[in-house]
């Protein structure tokens, strides 16, 4: 078993290779003068085992194509199975015709990936589900709903909590939460006029005294997580907080989340942190290095995966 790093979060990559006590494998990705990307692999990997970690955040075109051109030459390298674990997987937002003449960029994406070279793909909380599908290779989703539920038992105990979708398409995500918490759902029910810009319309359920936590698979520019908040505590809610796998946050979305009614805001670490995520007094970060470590650890020797949620 190999483990290979990429540029786009490499302390996560490392933080993955110590839990399964397994040294990086010596690559070198690097930059031409005009930009194009280089990938020299200064080890033997025929015949092994390897692993790709690469998220396809920010600058999401360069880390992708750093993954394809990674995933070419371990394939050129005679590796016998070669997965892409891939913690963010960029362009999940486009799985559909959203209007006339626009293109389903998560397929596109998928189809790139498998004939670079990818025999797997290891991947955390797809934004549609369906994307599995678009894949022609085997593709384990991994699900952070254990590693939220035992860190809000944690930092919530003693408190009335209530789990929160931000909007109708999230009900499954915040449902499966609510079911290892046994505790009570709500759902933001909003309006989204253009890409980018919601709306909260209403809420259902009550959450007058409740210690809400607002559940979510990607956060962008914060809008929409923010809206609700306001909305939550505007309908009574004694607090807001907010539990979210992705944190993209582009543009001005930490210091739109810092200035709103959001008690504490939790990402995970599939994507790196900036220093403003860093230094902000209500954003943490969870780690999901020893998840990531124990699916590759089941795949390498072929046993279960999915009993990782049982």
């Amino acid at each position: 078993m190999k483990i290979v790093a990429c540029n786009s979060n490499r302390p996560l990559a490392e933080a993955v290779a110590a839990s399964l006590s397994i040294p990086l494998t010596r690559a070198s990705v690097r930059r031409f003068a005009d930009m194009e990307i280089f990938v020299e692999l200064n080890e033997n990997i025929r015949g092994e085992d390897v692993f790709v970690i690469q998220s396809t955040s920010y600058p999401a075109n360069d880390n992708l194509m750093e993954l394809l051109i990674t995933l070419d030459a371990l394939r050129r390298a005679s590796a016998r199975r070669v997965t892409a674990v891939i913690p963010y997987f960029g362009y999940a937002r486009q799985d559909r015709k959203s209007g006339p003449r626009t293109p389903i960029s998560a397929k596109l994406v998928a189809n790139l990936i498998t004939e670079a070279g990818a025999n797997r793909v290891l991947t955390m909380d797809l934004h549609a589900a369906q994307i599995q599908g678009f894949f022609d290779i085997p593709v384990d989703n991994l699900f952070t709903a254990p590693l939220f539920s035992r860190d809000i038992q944690e930092r919530y105990k003693g408190r009335d909590v209530m789990i929160v979708s931000p909007d109708v398409g999230g009900v499954v995500r915040a449902r499966a939460v609510a079911s290892r918490l046994n505790c009570d759902l709500a759902i933001i029910d909003k309006r989204r006029e253009r890409a980018g810009v919601s709306e909260v319309m209403n809420v259902i359920g009550d959450v007058s005294g409740r210690d809400c936590i607002l559940l979510d698979d990607i956060v962008d520019s914060g809008g929409t997580l923010c809206n609700a908040a306001v909305a939550l505590i505007g309908q009574g809610a004694r607090s807001a907080s907010v539990y979210v796998t992705h944190g993209v946050l582009s543009g001005g979305a930490v210091a739109r989340i810092a200035s709103s009614p959001v008690e504490m805001m939790t990402i995970t670490d599939s994507i790196l942190a900036t220093e403003a995520v860093r230094v902000a007094s209500n954003m943490r970060q969870l780690t999901i290095a020893p998840l990531l470590a124990e699916a590759m650890r089941r795949i390498s020797d072929e046993s279960s995966v999915s009993s990782l949620f049982d």
